[in-house]
C-alpha cells in the first residue's frame, strides 16, 4: 500500500472511532498493521520448518512448541518452556507482527534482522540446542525439503536458507480483523481509546500500528520468584547470564533486562524491557516479560496505581487515578486490538511431518 493511501486509511480508522478531533496528537500514529510482501514458495518452506522438531538438537521441540498459533503464537505460560532438561526464565512473546519489529527478545539484544534471531533461537543451548551443520544434514535427507528448497530458489538445503525461509514465513503473521481497525469498537472500547491517548497516557510508549515504540523502559514490574526457586529455570538464567557476561550472576536475583545492551556503570538500565505490542492480547495472556500478570485487568490495575517499586522506573509511570468504569473501558479497548486468530492452513502446517527415515539398502553408495 502506498504511503498516501495508508495515511488516508489511518485517518479514516481514527475518524470512524470518533477520536480524531479529541486526540489529534495521535491521529496519524494508529491504523491497521501493514501487510508485507511475501514470496509464497519461501514462506511455505519456512512454515514447514517452523513446525518441524528436527530443527532442535534431540528432535523433541519445534519453533511452534513455544509459539503456538492457538495462543497467538505465544504459549500461554507465565515462563516459557526450554530445551528438555531446562526451563525458561522469560515469557514467550507473540510472533505476530514480529517481522516489523526494530529489535527482538524482551531485552532487545538483537536489533539486526530476523535471520539472526532465527539463528540464535535454533542454536542456543537452552532454546533448541541445534548445531546448524547437523540440522542441514537432517533436512537434506527429507525429499520433501529437497523439492521445497529447490522451488523456493534456494537450491540444495542449507542452514543459511533455513535462516531466510523462517523469517519469510513470519512475515505472513500479521494482525488483521481487529475491531479497532474496522471501526467496529464498542462504546466502552471507544471510551477506552480516549483514555489510552489522553488521561492514561498509554500512547506515550504504545504508539504506531503495532502499539509499541520499539524501545526499552522500566515499569517496575515485579520479579517472578520461580526463576530463582526452580533449579531448572535458574540453571537457564545462569547459562544466559554467563554467556552475556553479566557480573555476579550467581548472586543476582533480578532479571537485568536491557542492561546487557547498554551496560551503564550506574546500573540505571537494569530492569528495562522492550515495550510489548498490544496487538492480539486476548490470545497471549499472561502478561509482562515474566508472566507475572494473569489478566488485562491486572495490568491496568498495576499501572493505575503507578506501576511497581523500582529506583530505575521510567518517569512517565505515574498513578492514573482511573475509576472502576474507566479501568473497564481501557480493558475493553485493549481487547479490541485483537483480530482474527491465525490458525488456518496458511499459518499452521496442515500435515504431520514424518520424522522417521526409511533406511537405504545401499547407503554406502547413496549420495548425501
Amino acid at each position: 500500500m502506498k504511503k498516501t493511501s495508508m495515511l488516508m486509511a489511518t485517518i479514516s480508522v481514527v475518524a470512524a472511532l470518533g477520536t480524531a478531533t479529541s486526540s489529534p496528537l495521535y491521529a496519524q500514529d494508529f491504523g491497521p498493521v501493514p501487510q508485507a510482501e511475501v514470496d509464497a514458495a519461501k514462506a511455505a518452506l519456512g512454515q514447514r520448518l517452523f513446525y518441524d522438531p528436527r530443527l532442535s538438537g534431540d528432535a523433541a521441540i519445534s519453533c511452534s512448541t513455544c509459539h503456538n498459533p492457538e495462543k497467538g503464537f505465544a504459549d500461554g505460560l507465565p515462563l516459557a518452556k526450554a530445551y528438555p532438561g531446562s526451563d525458561g526464565f522469560r515469557n514467550a512473546p507473540t510472533l505476530i507482527n514480529a517481522a516489523l519489529k526494530a529489535a527482538w527478545f524482551h531485552d532487545g539484544r538483537l536489533g539486526t534482522n530476523l535471520n539472526d534471531v532465527t539463528r540464535e533461537s535454533i542454536t542456543e543451548t537452552y532454546t533448541m540446542n541445534m548445531d546448524m551443520r547437523l540440522m542441514q544434514e537432517r533436512i537434506k535427507q527429507d525429499p520433501i525439503y529437497v523439492e521445497m528448497f529447490e522451488a523456493a530458489g534456494y537450491g540444495e538445503p542449507s542452514n543459511g536458507s533455513v535462516r531466510k525461509a523462517i523469517p519469510e514465513f513470519l512475515k505472513t503473521l500479521t494482525s488483521r480483523g481487529a475491531p479497532f481497525d474496522s471501526g467496529s469498537m464498542s462504546d466502552a472500547a471507544n471510551r477506552g481509546f480516549e483514555l489510552f491517548t489522553g488521561k492514561a497516557g498509554c500512547a506515550d510508549c504504545h504508539s504506531g500500528p503495532r502499539f509499541t515504540d520499539d524501545d526499552v523502559h522500566n515499569t517496575g514490574a515485579p520479579e517472578n520468584p520461580d526463576i530463582w526457586s526452580d533449579p531448572k529455570r535458574h540453571l537457564t538464567f545462569v547459562s544466559f547470564a554467563n554467556f552475556m557476561g553479566i557480573n555476579n550472576y550467581m548472586n543476582l536475583r533480578r532479571d537485568p533486562g536491557a542492561a546487557i545492551r547498554t551496560n551503564l556503570m550506574d546500573g540505571s538500565d537494569i530492569g528495562k524491557f522492550m515495550t510489548p505490542t498490544l496487538r492480539e492480547l486476548t490470545y497471549t495472556a499472561p502478561y509482562m516479560h515474566n508472566g507475572m500478570m494473569a489478566t488485562l485487568e491486572d495490568v491496568v490495575a498495576f499501572y493505575n496505581v503507578g506501576g511497581g517499586d523500582d529506583p530505575n522506573m521510567d518517569e512517565r509511570i505515574r498513578p492514573l487515578d482511573l475509576n472502576e468504569q474507566e479501568q473497564a473501558d481501557l480493558v475493553a479497548f485493549l481487547e479490541a486490538l485483537s483480530g482474527d486468530p491465525l490458525t488456518g492452513d496458511e499459518f499452521v502446517w496442515p500435515e504431520k511431518i514424518n520424522v522417521n527415515y526409511a533406511p537405504f539398502d545401499n547407503w554406502l553408495d547413496a549420495r548425501n
